[in-house]
């Protein structure tokens, strides 16, 4: 394993380092609320750092999202990357390529998905595409033009991904206030025309696809399987994608702990001397560590074409597991500062929170990493 990131990946997270750092404000977010950042993605978009996800892998995208998440960036990075430009530069047709790439590296459109928990929400199409079920929650569905959806298809025993236009017919959002700003919202879809990733429209429709077969277990409430195909590479690119960014997320709370503990002074001395507050920060710091070398890997294996799915889910477990304690951590090492809701590291908390609840939770996440490891969700 490699690692080692090629000159355009460090060209590209040098120059968005940049970005995020001029414009990634604590006083300019503060006053965004829950909106997208238009001014940072349209930067950023101009700078080419969106249409190069695509020629950079996965592994560039993650070092792209952990410079987003040390600044709490509020731009649909991750979910235009992982749910637009990999699965349609993987796995779309030709004509859906040249269609959709374009915009969504101008950033014109905007993509996001139902993925990876099991608040995705239950979704069955009929015999002529159009797609009818609830999304609960879908990050940045507010500023999203096209939503990829998982539906089960019974008779393919597997899942196959849909293209929804979030403004089309039959799709009506409401908003939803998640613990990060990220301009969330629930979909709701009645017989909303469907676009298949990948595939003909003929050579998907004639078979209504039943999201709860009698003659299977029910594909929703088993999230074991590892499944091949274009949403198993999805599901494990957004999962390794969210991890990237919680790295990111708890790199930077440790980093305003740091900076804190090394400045405030108690008894005469920084915090940053005392054994308790450097054994926090230790622990902080090996954390973070874990979660960024999980998805690392997660993200090079997925880019040399080896199977990623598990590694993904490595990265996710940490992500969410760790991830939680980092930025409790970071938030505890300000002491009362960090009780303040208006203070930078509070983002950090925040943002940490919900990329733990968007991954699926550590437990949740371990069980099925658990039934992966001994065979027991195999499909």
């Amino acid at each position: 394993m490699d690692f080692t990131p090629t000159e355009e990946q460090r060209a590209a997270a040098g120059l968005a380092a940049e970005i995020f750092e001029d414009l990634a404000t604590h006083e300019r977010m503060s006053a965004l609320g829950s909106a997208k950042d238009t001014e940072l993605w349209a930067a950023l978009c101009a700078a080419g750092l969106v249409g190069a996800v695509a020629e950079t892998g996965l592994l560039g995208l993650v070092l792209l999202l952990e410079e987003q998440g040390r600044r709490t960036a509020q731009v649909p990075l991750a979910a235009t990357a992982v749910y637009g430009l990999l699965p349609i530069t993987a796995h779309g047709s030709a004509e859906q390529r040249e269609r959709l790439l374009p915009a969504l590296a101008a950033g014109t459109a905007v993509a996001t998905g139902a993925f990876p928990g099991r608040s995705r929400g239950r979704v069955c199409a009929d015999s002529e595409g159009r797609l009818s079920g609830v999304l609960p929650v879908v990050p940045w569905l507010r500023d999203a033009t096209h939503v990829l959806v998982p539906v089960y298809a019974p008779e393919a025993a597997g899942w196959r991904l849909w293209l929804v236009e979030a403004a089309g017919p039959g799709a009506v959002r409401e908003p939803v206030e998640t613990t990060a700003p990220w301009s969330a919202g629930r979909l709701t879809l009645t017989e909303a025309p469907g676009e298949p990733l990948g595939a003909a429209p003929d050579e998907v429709y004639g078979e209504a696809l039943d999201p709860r077969p009698a003659t299977v277990p029910d594909p929703y409430d088993d999230l074991t399987a590892v499944r091949p195909g274009p949403y198993g590479d999805v599901l494990a690119s957004a999962r390794t994608a969210f991890a990237g960014l919680q790295a990111g997320v708890c790199a930077g709370s440790l980093a305003r702990a740091v900076a804190h503990t090394n400045t405030r002074e108690q008894f005469g001395r920084p915090l940053s001397t005392h054994q308790g507050v450097m054994l926090r920060a230790a622990d902080a710091y090996m954390d973070t560590e874990a979660i960024r070398v999980t998805a690392y890997e997660a993200a090079w294996r997925r880019d040399e074409g080896l199977e990623a799915g598990p590694h993904a889910l490595t990265a996710a477990w940490w992500a969410a597991e760790a991830g939680r304690r980092v930025v409790h951590a970071g938030q505890h090492l300000h002491g009362g500062t960090g009780a303040d809701l208006d203070h930078p590291v509070h983002r950090h908390f925040l943002w940490g929170r919900q990329l733990a609840a968007h991954l699926g939770g550590g437990a949740e996440l371990l069980e099925e990493l658990g039934e992966l490891l001994t065979g027991a969700g195999a499909s």
